[in-house]
């Protein structure tokens, strides 16, 4: 029996302005140009184009550049489309996608096609690393913060198919179905007069349905703050989160401080708070920590065997350079590529139908 083929997202699930791209609004101007050219010459091959993938990672994007190829081609029936799927894992120079047919329906759309591999899967891959840093703790994305809002549907998605399956806006969610998650901000703090207690217990009555996670940091001293929360919500407080800023010393870790970097949130404070719950019957309670999380430092917490239950993590998720290189590499049937280019066949591409 035939595998079954894995599913795609819908194109039309992305809002493409399709009118907008149709007209190269998106685009390189070059490629406009070159497309004005070739139809005036009435000189528009059936070309092979390749796109590679110049530095391993897992693939994000695929989905949406598909999307843009079927919504923005007058004839999507004109071309042929092989791609890799979410999430996929490929090396330096493999090929992850080609798109066959006449250039001048779909050569525009270069730019855009990239433009999607490149973004999404920086994030995917590095959230794919984060998660196995995490070994299966939860990990939560706060991310919207670091990039301009359109943008985040798409990087929820490509986060999801990473496996850090909890992001913090519903936009970032749609795409995958999920719900947004996050905890009690300090502006919420603030207005209760700075009074987390209060201010918690006021989130517990008015919001139902989700997990009461606390913010514990406000006052610069999470060990007595934690037990103040506990005390008072009780059963109701599923955790805690511990996001110190980075050039601040905790209260609690002022006293130990000598042989370690005492600043934001470290093993020292987590072990702090969880010594301290403990020890008043509040074991059930988790920890969550944010502020400057990446794959090296929960991997870090891990290998310590630092009592941590969740990490937020938020612009390491946007880290580093996934660069992809689209290029003509057949014309009519015959190879035809720039000095340094040729086919390179992956047998792991599947036709897109």
């Amino acid at each position: 029996m035939a595998p079954r083929r894995r599913k795609r997202l819908d194109p039309a699930a992305f809002n493409i302005p399709v009118e907008q791209v149709k007209q190269g609004y998106y685009t390189d101007a070059y490629f406009m140009r070159a497309r004005e050219i070739v139809r005036q010459d009435k000189r528009s091959p059936t070309t092979l184009m390749q796109i590679t993938g110049k530095n391993e990672g897992w693939l994000g994007g695929i989905d949406e550049a598909i999307a843009l190829l079927k919504l923005c081609v007058d004839d999507w029936g004109a071309l042929t489309v092989n791609a890799l799927y979410e999430g996929d894992r490929y090396e330096s120079w493999d090929t992850v996608m080609t798109i066959e047919g006449p250039y001048d329906a779909f050569g525009f759309l270069e730019t855009l096609c990239v433009g999607s591999l490149v973004r999404r899967t920086r994030i995917c891959t590095n959230a794919k690393l984060v998660c196995v840093a995490a070994q299966s703790k939860p990990v939560m994305f706060f991310g919207a913060r670091d990039d301009i809002y359109s943008a985040q549907p798409g990087d929820g998605y490509s986060a999801m198919v990473g496996g850090v399956k909890m992001v913090s806006t519903e936009a970032q969610a749609s795409l995958f179905g999920g719900k947004a998650v996050g905890t009690i901000p300090h502006a919420l703090i603030a207005a209760f007069g700075g009074d987390t207690v209060k201010a918690t217990k006021r989130f517990v009555e008015t919001i139902e349905g989700v997990d009461v996670i606390a913010l514990v940091d406000y006052d610069n001293d999470c060990v007595k703050t934690s037990l103040d929360v506990a005390r008072a919500l009780e059963d109701r407080l599923w955790g805690v989160r511990l996001d110190t800023a980075e050039h601040i010393v905790d209260k609690s870790v002022i006293p130990q401080m000598g042989v370690f970097k005492p600043t934001g949130v470290n093993a020292s404070l987590v072990w702090n708070v969880r010594n301290a719950l403990d020890t008043e019957g509040f074991g059930d309670v988790k920890i969550v920590v944010s502020g400057g999380f990446d794959a090296t430092r929960i991997a870090a917490f891990e290998e310590d065997g630092v009592p941590v239950d969740a990490y937020g993590v938020g612009a390491a998720l946007f880290e580093g350079r996934f660069d992809f290189t689209a290029d003509v590499v057949q014309v009519n049937g015959k190879p035809q590529a720039k000095v340094g280019r040729r086919v390179t066949e992956n047998p792991r591409l599947e036709r897109v139908k």
